[in-house]
């Protein structure tokens, strides 16, 4: 299938590492010019050089500044964005009933206003122009909270709500809103999860991930570039028709439709 997104400028977030790097790897291979960010500079440079037309940049969006520092990178690289791809960083692990006010403020932080202040700032464009993909990557905690994951749940469900308000406003214009959420993937994050697991109930980690993968009707852990596949197709052209919605990737880990 032609996605139709040769020569379209791509901003993927978090992308030296994990889904984000999927997501980006994904979106080169369709001819895309990707914009690849991280923390790390030198793997945000590694992965951008494997990709056909790609520029690594450093960059914490966290931190004051940063997503308008991301933003003008992309421009001066490649022009105006047409596809931004939200994702953020995993909270620490954590029960509801153990939260304070400072540790939810911040993963609202990270998981929403960031995001939000992305999509402000390239929204217009893409009106503009009549033609822009935004995709987050988010948690199948949005649908079937996750436990321990109090943080996430809160931060990437405020994210879902968000987008999926901003879908219907900008639906007649040409721009698409959608998440994508992941179960278990293979990612080093997944494997901190497991790790994690392990310790608490005093087992291997290789017997968490047993466990964990029992959950899932696949039985298996999705591999990275399975939900990178599922992102650029909701970035491209055949997508266009697809707004407002949450797609999961999961292996049928969730258990509701």
């Amino acid at each position: 299938m032609d996605l139709g997104i040769t020569g379209r400028t791509a901003v993927v977030c978090a992308s030296t590492s994990g889904l984000g790097a999927a997501s980006a790897r994904a979106l080169g291979a369709e001819g895309a010019n990707v914009v690849v960010s991280g923390r790390r500079e030198e793997l945000a440079k590694s992965i951008a050089a494997e990709l056909p037309s790609a520029v690594g940049v450093a960059v914490d969006l966290t931190a004051p500044g940063g997503p308008e520092e991301l933003l003008r990178a992309a421009h001066e690289a490649f022009g105006d964005v047409d596809i931004l791809v939200l994702n953020g960083p995993g909270p620490r692990p954590a029960t509801a009933s153990t939260l304070d006010t400072e540790s939810t403020a911040q993963a609202l932080h990270d998981l929403l206003l960031v995001q939000q202040t992305l999509v402000n700032a390239v929204l217009p464009g893409m009106r503009e122009r009549g033609w822009g993909r935004i995709v987050a990557i988010g948690s199948s905690g949005v649908v079937q909270p996750l436990p321990n994951l109090a943080l996430s749940n809160i931060g990437r469900t405020a994210l879902a709500a968000y987008l999926k308000s901003l879908a219907t406003d900008v639906a007649a214009d040409g721009v698409t809103v959608n998440l994508v959420l992941p179960g278990r993937i293979a990612t080093d994050r997944t494997v901190s999860l497991d790790k994690a697991q392990a310790e608490r109930s005093g087992r291997s980690v290789d017997e968490a991930r047993a466990d964990s993968e029992r959950t899932i009707p696949a039985r298996r852990y999705g591999r990275p570039e399975e939900f990178g596949a599922v992102t650029a197709f909701l970035c491209g052209a055949p997508a266009s028709y697809t707004t407002g919605t949450a797609v999961r990737c999961d292996g049928g880990l969730v258990g509701v439709l």
